[in-house]
Parts: structure tokens; C-alpha cells; sequence
């Protein structure tokens, strides 16, 4: 059977079959993956506005939660939609070249995302910790030259591994078993030798999300430790700091399951592979405006101003 190569991947169609195997229930799964879409698009929106119109949210603290507000606002809108299209219509196909870029676009924002957070726990640690350096270490030119070198890092990374998908041959039949172009569910799909993106694969996942959450996870231990130590009363720091760790760390789990689960044998049935798969994508950007913004109490102020305005606007 004739393999399509790089030369010709435009012309490459693959076609998404997850949850196929709940059959005349797949349509059911549009309810609750619209409904998480659509409260991760006005929460991000609304918090997102807060911070750009509201003078008062413009500490650094509050531009990472905007900056990590348009991640979580931007990253579903590359896969829910057509997802949903898929349940509904059963709009399955998607070609070679439309796979790449939604590739690229899903994991180098994923990255993104938790190098953000990483930053936030950095932020946290200065304001917590070491208060009369703030300032001086979270001014936005000084935060910018330390975050360049985790966003290249993550942009290579990305680059590197679906530049080598694209390199892949193709032939057969070209069915998914995902709702989303995932690297590993499309790399399964070729002909030839895949254990170089295999293993570039794992190198990403350990690399970015893996590292970011060790980085975050300690940060977090030397605020913990810095507050008991302090024989202070910071129970409202500390309920923050575990709040943030659960998010995180359900969210790595969900991921590293997915990752994993295709490269080790396990009892994960097809659909249970691509509900982690979906969940630490739209997980974090659904509850992120709740952890990261009302629970922030500049942010929760402004947040409850916004509400009575709109409750006092019909009156009027």
C-alpha cells in the first residue's frame, strides 16, 4: 500500500474516532463538553476584562492571572469546537497539515500554561518570603528576561516534535482513536520508525510540565515552611498554596496518564484514554478563573463590583 510522505501531507486526510465505542451515546457527550466550554469562555473572558479595564488589577500578580486567563480562554477554542461538531454531526475528517498546526497550537499553549504557573509560585515566593525584593525581582522587564528561557525552551520543544511528525509516512487506513490531535494518538497512526518521536515525546513531557510542576511544588514547600516558621497566623496563605498544588498536580496527573498510557500496557479503554486526554486540557481552564481570580481578593473585590454595576445597569 502506497505511503504518503512529507512532500504530500496536504493531501493526507485523517479522521478523529474517539468514543466510538459508546455508540449511540457519543451524541450525549456534546452536553457536557459544551457546557464546560462555554463556562472556561466567559469566566476567562470576564476575568480577563476585569484585569485589562480595572487600574487597580495591574500588579504583577494580576497580569500572570490575565496572561494565564488568555491561555485558558484560547486553548479550547483549537479543539473543543470541532470536537463538539463531531459528536453532533459526526464531522470526523481533518487533514495532514490541519492536524500539524492544531498540534503545535494545543501543546505549545499547554506548555505554556504551566510555565505560568510555575511563575506564579515564583511570584507567591517573593511576596511571601522575600517582600523587600519584590519589586525588584517582579517588575515586568526583570520578569521578563527570567521567563524568556522557559517559553523558548517550550517553543523548541513543541517545534521539534511536530516537525518530526511531519515527517512521518502515512498509509493504510488513517482513523484516530481521539477527539483531537494529540502527538502520540497521531504518530501511532505511521508507517515506519516512531521511537525517535517517542522518545522526544517523553523528553518534552518530562522536560516542561514535569519540571515546571517540581519547580512549582517546591516553591510552594518553602512558602509553606516559611509561613509555619513565622509563628504567624497565614492561614489564608496557606489554604492558597494547597488550593494551587491540587490544581496542579490533578492536572499533571491527568496528563501524565494520557502521555503514558500510550506507551506502557495498561487496561484503559480507548475512551478512558482520551477523557484524560480532554480533562488536562479543559480542566485547568475551567477552574483556573476560580483558583486563580476569586479566590485573589483584589481580584474577588473588583469581581463583586462588576456584578452589582450589572444588577443596577437594568434600572436604569
Amino acid at each position: 500500500m502506497q505511503a504518503f510522505t512529507v512532500h504530500n501531507f496536504s493531501f493526507v486526510t485523517l479522521k478523529f474516532n474517539g468514543f466510538y465505542d459508546l455508540e449511540e451515546w457519543r451524541p450525549f457527550l456534546f452536553i457536557p463538553y459544551f457546557l464546560m466550554f462555554l463556562l472556561s469562555t466567559i469566566s476567562n473572558s470576564v476575568l480577563l476584562y476585569l484585569i485589562i479595564s480595572k487600574k487597580a488589577l495591574h500588579s504583577p500578580m494580576c497580569i500572570l492571572i490575565g496572561l494565564m486567563s488568555v491561555v485558558d480562554l484560547f486553548l479550547p477554542i483549537f479543539f473543543v469546537p470541532n470536537m463538539l461538531l463531531s459528536f453532533l454531526f459526526k464531522w470526523n475528517g481533518i487533514s495532514l497539515l490541519g492536524c500539524l498546526v492544531q498540534m503545535f497550537f494545543i501543546h505549545c499553549i499547554g506548555t505554556f500554561q504551566s510555565t505560568l504557573l510555575a511563575w506564579m509560585a515564583v511570584d507567591r515566593f517573593f511576596a511571601i518570603c522575600r517582600p523587600l525584593y519584590y519589586h525588584k525581582f517582579m517588575q515586568m522587564p526583570n520578569f521578563l528576561k527570567y521567563i524568556i528561557v522557559p517559553v523558548f525552551r517550550n517553543v523548541i520543544l513543541i517545534v521539534t516534535i511536530v516537525s518530526l511528525a511531519g515527517r512521518l509516512s502515512f498509509c493504510g487506513t488513517n482513523e484516530m482513536d481521539h477527539c483531537f490531535c494529540e502527538h502520540m494518538a497521531v504518530v501511532q497512526l505511521a508507517c515506519g520508525d516512531i521511537s525517535i518521536n517517542n522518545i522526544v515525546g517523553l523528553v518534552t513531557v518530562f522536560l516542561v510540565p514535569t519540571v515546571d510542576f517540581i519547580f512549582f511544588s517546591l516553591s510552594y514547600f518553602v512558602i509553606l515552611a516559611s509561613v509555619l516558621q513565622s509563628g504567624k497566623s497565614h492561614l489564608k496563605a496557606i489554604n492558597t498554596c494547597i488550593t494551587h498544588i491540587i490544581v496542579m498536580a490533578v492536572t499533571l496527573t491527568f496528563a501524565l496518564m494520557a502521555f503514558l498510557s500510550y506507551r506502557i500496557r495498561n487496561n484503559l479503554s480507548s475512551s478512558a484514554r482520551v477523557f484524560l486526554s480532554t480533562m488536562y486540557l479543559l480542566f485547568p481552564s475551567c477552574f483556573n478563573p476560580i483558583i486563580y481570580g476569586v479566590r485573589t481578593k483584589e481580584i474577588r473585590k473588583q469581581f463583586l463590583k462588576f456584578i452589582k454595576q450589572i444588577k443596577i445597569l437594568p434600572h436604569h
